[in-house]
């Protein structure tokens, strides 16, 4: 019954050598589309409850606490999920894994127009993060497989920003829905389902599994390069007779590096939800208008895609040293909290958003590619779950329910506090990776 979800074997035929240029290229534009809108699709259901909250604490009369517990239940359904989601996509035909996370996604967002019970609510959001965390796995995946070393950096972050603009098209979504419906929150959560299901189908039809499973070679193998993890193995396989247990323990829980990426990723997105997730109701506090505000959300996400993809091209000229332009990108982070938390000049507030969103974007991206590459291809979907634990339950969570109850009892202070010691802990642990990707160089360049 479920055989369609399974990852298809290598192709019994190959691909006629004087056509594998024009094909492999074909496809490979065809993944990078595919995986791009339908993490675009992904994200438009995710964050309408998200861009909503101000709406949704006055109509159904939740408190910050409330609607922070509901945003970080997503985050740990997500995270825990995301863990196991990431080790089955290693075993899964992406193309459809990833249709199906978004399919089901779709169907529990839809279910939020129908409730106003905090505790369905929860419930729902729990069943959403799950068919969520489907998807960012399938996506890293596909990249993986498709894009070689020398232009993954710049593949990985035009899918991954992506997301920035599903937030910002969530919010054109949510007004579309909005003006359509006169304001009707639960017409802009079905709005918002059937958008994601029209886009997710008509990816379906251009997306592409592996290049094996379609008679071609390998990236690596057609971009002639050799590839090696953290560990100095060779990167290129994509299959392994090894269980996911086995995989999990050797290649991750074994691996230094993935730990101290993950510890990183962790404190970013503290950084990265920490100020997404409360622009709505932070803002307002420095005179700003709750409408305004929420707009914000979209321009702070929009403004971040073509930095974020610059960062991720000059990661690529710079032979895949991601953690040295993470660290440059940092710099630049520190003097834009500083402004963000302590102006009180909207004009400069606002301003400052723009740039905020690459300088907390791009080394998020970054990082969630560099654990990619510490593994071997056959790991890269469980690497990804593991990541995403790390994001999630503990990043997201930090930055939303733990935030919540710091605000209600002491201030928005509270908010400035805690992203400054995850902006110290980021700084301590990219140092040591700047190092550990020098190293893999040297190793590269006396193979090749």
């Amino acid at each position: 019954m479920f055989k369609w979800i399974l990852a298809s074997p290598d192709a019994s035929f190959k691909v006629p050598d004087e056509k594998v240029d024009s094909t492999f290229r074909k496809k490979q534009l065809g993944v990078l589309i595919a995986t791009s809108f339908s993490y675009i699709a992904y994200y438009i259901i995710r964050l309408v409850f998200t861009t909503e909250q101000h709406s949704i604490m006055n109509e159904y009369s939740f408190s910050i606490s409330q609607v922070g517990l509901i945003l970080s239940t997503f985050g740990i359904g997500y995270g825990v999920s995301k863990l196991f989601m990431g080790a089955l996509s290693d075993k899964a035909n992406t193309k459809y894994f990833l249709a199906a996370g978004l399919y089901l996604s779709a169907l529990f967002n839809a279910g939020l127009a129908f409730t106003r019970n905090f505790y369905v609510i929860i419930i729902l959001m729990l069943l959403m993060s799950s068919a969520q965390s489907m998807g960012a796995p399938a996506c890293q995946r596909e990249i993986s497989l498709w894009f070689s070393k020398k232009n993954r950096g710049t593949a990985y972050a035009i899918w991954s920003s992506a997301h920035n603009a599903g937030a910002f098209l969530c919010v054109m979504t949510v007004e579309l829905g909005a003006y359509l419906f006169n304001n009707s929150l639960a017409a802009i959560f079905l709005t918002a389902s059937v958008v994601s299901v029209i886009i997710a189908t008509l990816m379906l039809l251009i997306n592409s599994e592996s290049p094996a499973a379609e008679g071609l070679p390998s990236a690596s193998k057609y971009d002639d390069e050799i590839e090696l993890t953290s560990e100095g193995e060779i990167a290129s396989t994509d299959k392994t007779s090894l269980s996911i247990v086995q995989v999990f323990i050797k290649y991750i829980l074994m691996n230094k590096i993935v730990w101290a990426v993950a510890l990183t990723s962790m404190a970013i997105y503290i950084i990265r939800y920490g100020i997404m997730s409360w622009i709505p109701s932070y803002l307002p506090t420095k005179g700003f208008s709750p409408s305004f505000s929420k707009w914000l959300v979209g321009i702070f996400e929009i403004a971040a895609v073509p930095g974020v993809i610059v960062m991720g091209m000059l990661s690529d000229k710079l032979k895949g040293q991601r953690a040295l332009v993470c660290l440059w990108c940092l710099l630049g982070l520190t003097v834009s909290l500083m402004i963000y938390f302590f102006s009180t000049n909207q004009t400069l507030i606002t301003i400052d958003l723009f740039f905020m969103g690459s300088l907390i974007y791009a080394p998020a991206t970054l990082i969630g590619l560099m654990i990619n590459e510490a593994v071997p291809k056959f790991a890269v979907g469980v690497s990804t779950g593991f990541i995403g634990f790390f994001q999630y339950v503990l990043g997201e969570v930090g930055a939303t329910a733990l935030i919540g109850i710091l605000v209600d009892k002491i201030g928005w202070k509270a908010n400035s506090l805690v992203i400054f010691v995850a902006l110290g802990v980021i700084f301590i642990l990219t140092i040591y990776l700047v190092i550990n990707d020098r190293r893999v160089l040297k190793r590269e360049n006396k193979i090749s």
